[in-house]
């Protein structure tokens, strides 16, 4: 063998392995090499018992000419100092990735990349094993080191695929459950070993190898799965139970959850839960948000199948399932993602654009076709192979803009001179036109935090800023949580001084389809849990609590509650010890407290379930009505909620510590002839109320009140919020 290819080989430079290991034909016969350090001797069998022995080159090269006409089938047996082994030769094998697959890969078009790169068990050649690829353009080599190789990659080389920048080996013998990495010989010929990026197992923390897995789960949502997409989102329920998995109940897997989440959402009556990151992050105690293996469920709950098992157990409970999804960032780990072959990759080469510089990670290249490809890839992946309903995608604003977070000098304008990120912008979305397209039924949100224009509309839809819309389903209203945590902080004295915190949103409310966050960003690092940002005594703050929670289901909108906060949770969360869940242990003093607010949450989601007023014309301003938005010396607010039929549904919220009696609200002359009738008050004994009952049936008189010709006296509780609906 020339001296240089030889180099190139042992050194893990070489670009074609195959081209000299395996069996080739020459003058004189057919010549077989194969690389197998370590090994004493190493044989080609032939036929029934033809034996060829191959000479040492040294280096654990072994070759041997042999006079056959053309290239036989055979196997290897290769001995070591334990016994010998008898194998196929990997390099014997034409390639198991095609040209289809490789033309999608570099035009970026690959919308089930995951079933091209990666492993992937498979029978090729009539022979059962593994294929590996994997995209490392500026590699020099590329060579398969695993748990069987003791982590040396010196027998596996693998062969390039020409300008796409895919390695690809078939591994005969290799299935599921074989630990590997990539050993990646860079440009400058250092070596180092990275996790595969579209391993779909991961090993447990601090483990970080990839693990190769084959799915064997069957389904058994497939009413959930028909049906899912019948009503549009926005015309639908949608209450939310946001989900920190590994600490809801420390110490369950999938499967154990899933005796006891689905229930628990079920009895409480929300319609999805929304699982923060499930996608496979390095360290294990934490919230997920830096991913490594985007492909991979979180390991150390179970493995792939048993997280199928728990989105399963979800929708056979008429649960839909969203996950937090993470394409703005990823961490700097010298074995994932980072500078994967050695040069910028899946990050921007310049640091003014890879540089994260809230999280200390590496944003993506969204300009790369290949890189756009693995993330739009990944979104469908998560969906048709786990069959979740929904993607929450986090952190889009630092997506959108080139300066977020940025001092001037530090970041660089786009081709106009803006601050926008223009390939983020087609990257969201080619994002959402290809999952909208691909899985029906399915919905994305935005964590937006800014004002941009246009997040929930229509991709094609060009708005006033010159973008088309991103093209999501949702948006998170941040605006409305801060406003409204704003005011329910302050003491109520002082609450008519920011009684338009609560009235804001309503000039916004209709520019995108919101949902009404309250979520775990809002119950750590020094925020407070829900209960314990309101003032007073306990009773007070469980009042205002009740009260907001009213207020917040019942304004347009979709919501979302996190963990712990149905129960009225007095301490901040921590993802080491989860919920705190003997505030509801029947043998806690206090736990009727805790389990009153729980009770209520209950009442919510069933009432508001059953009233489409409160859910049906969420995106249609003219679903909504203030009876009084101005009422900031009473801190009341009221208004009338509409379904398509014109049903109404009065809403009144008082942030009052006091009782008022008789007090009036005008209504419109289309319900001038209406009885109403209460069917939820916050401060209803069983929910840990005063018992101040509205009195009903309350009667329309004619009354001119608020510049309407009619009006109802009501008793407004304290502290509560109060829906009354017409019986006539």
């Amino acid at each position: 063998m020339d001296e240089g290819e030889r180099w190139r080989l042992l050194n893990g430079a070489h670009h074609d392995p195959h081209s000299v290991l395996g069996a080739h034909q020459e003058h004189g016969g057919v010549r077989f090499r194969v690389l197998r350090p370590y090994a004493r001797s190493v044989a080609v069998l032939v036929g029934d018992g033809d034996r060829v022995e191959l000479t040492p080159e040294g280096d654990g090269l072994f070759t041997a000419v042999a006079p056959f006409t053309e290239i036989p089938a055979y196997r290897l047996a290769v001995a070591y100092d334990a016994g010998e082994q008898v194998v196929d030769d990997p390099y014997r094998f034409l390639p198991a990735l095609g040209e289809l697959d490789l033309h999608l890969i570099q035009e970026g078009r690959h919308e089930e990349l995951w079933k091209a790169l990666g492993s992937r068990p498979m029978t090729h050649g009539g022979v059962a094993g593994t294929r590996f690829a994997v995209w490392a353009p500026n590699a020099q080599g590329v060579r398969l080191a695993a748990d069987f190789t003791y982590w040396d990659g010196a027998a596996f080389p693998m062969r390039s695929l020409g300008s796409s920048g895919v390695w690809e080996l078939f591994l005969p013998g290799v299935g599921p459950g074989t630990a590997y990495k990539y050993e990646i010989t860079r440009r400058d010929g250092s070596r180092g070993l990275k996790a595969d990026p579209m391993a779909r197992a991961a090993e447990v923390p601090p483990n970080t190898a990839s693990i190769v897995t084959e799915s064997e789960y069957a389904w058994s949502d497939e009413e959930w799965m028909a049906h899912r997409g019948d009503v549009p989102v926005h015309r639908a329920p949608f209450s939310v139970y946001e989900v920190h998995l590994p600490s809801w109940r420390p110490g369950l897997g999938y499967r154990g959850l899933a005796e006891q989440l689905p229930q628990y959402v079920r009895d409480l009556g929300f319609t999805h839960v929304e699982l923060m990151p499930v996608a496979a992050h390095p360290f294990s105690g934490s919230w997920g948000y830096q991913v490594t293996s985007y492909y991979a469920p979180m390991p150390g709950l179970g493995s792939p199948d048993d997280f199928r098992f728990l989105v399963d157990a979800l929708h056979r409970a008429g649960i839909g399932v969203i996950m937090d999804w993470v394409p703005a960032h990823f961490p700097k780990d010298d074995w994932a993602l980072a500078r994967f072959d050695g040069e910028p990759l899946y990050e921007p080469a310049d640091p003014r654009r890879a540089e994260h510089p809230d999280w200390g990670t590496l944003e993506f290249d969204f300009g790369r076709t290949e890189v756009r490809n693995f993330l739009v890839a990944n979104a469908v992946y998560w969906c048709e192979e786990f069959h979740i309903d929904g993607l929450r995608v986090d952190a889009v604003a630092s997506m959108l803009y080139l300066d977020y977070s940025r001092e001037g000098g530090d970041w660089l304008p786009n081709a106009y001179g803006g601050r926008e990120n223009l390939d983020a912008v087609a990257f969201l979305q080619e994002m959402n036109a290809t999952v909208y397209r691909r899985c029906p039924g399915v919905v994305t949100i935005a964590e937006e935090s800014t004002a941009w224009d246009g997040v929930t509309r229509a991709t094609h839809n060009v708005g006033h800023t010159g973008f088309g819309g991103l093209g999501f389903g949702l948006k998170w209203n941040m605006g409305w949580m801060h406003d409204s945590l704003g005011y329910v902080s302050h003491e109520p004295v002082h609450r008519k001084y920011h009684h338009n915190e609560m009235t804001f949103s309503m000039v916004y409310a209709y520019s995108e389809n919101y949902v009404l966050p309250i979520s775990h960003d809002e119950v750590v690092h020094g925020k407070q849990a829900l209960v314990a940002k309101m003032p007073g005594d306990w009773w007070q703050q469980r009042a205002d609590h009740r009260a907001y929670l009213g207020f917040m289901w019942a304004h347009p909108g979709k919501q979302l509650l996190f963990m712990g906060q149905e129960f009225a949770q007095g301490g901040e969360w921590s993802h080491e010890r989860g919920p705190d869940w003997w505030l509801v242990d029947p043998d806690y003093s206090a736990a009727g407290d805790h389990r009153g607010v729980r009770d209520l949450v209950r009442e919510l989601n069933t009432v508001y379930t059953r009233t489409p007023a409160l859910w049906q014309r969420d995106a249609d301003p003219a679903g909504f009505e203030w009876v009084d938005g101005g009422a900031a010396e009473d801190n009341a607010f009221s208004f009338l909620r509409y379904d398509t039929d014109g049903r109404p549904l009065l809403c009144v919220s008082h942030f009052a510590p006091v009782v008022r009696q008789d007090y009036r609200l005008g209504v419109p002359e289309k319900l001038a002839h209406t009885v109403w009738t209460p069917v939820l008050n916050t401060d209803d004994e069983r929910f840990g109320g005063s018992g101040v009952l509205v009195d009903g049936p309350v009667k329309t008189e004619p009354v001119p009140w608020h510049g309407r010709r009619h009006s109802i006296g009501l008793t407004l509780p304290p502290l509560a919020t109060v829906w009354l609906r017409p019986v006539s």
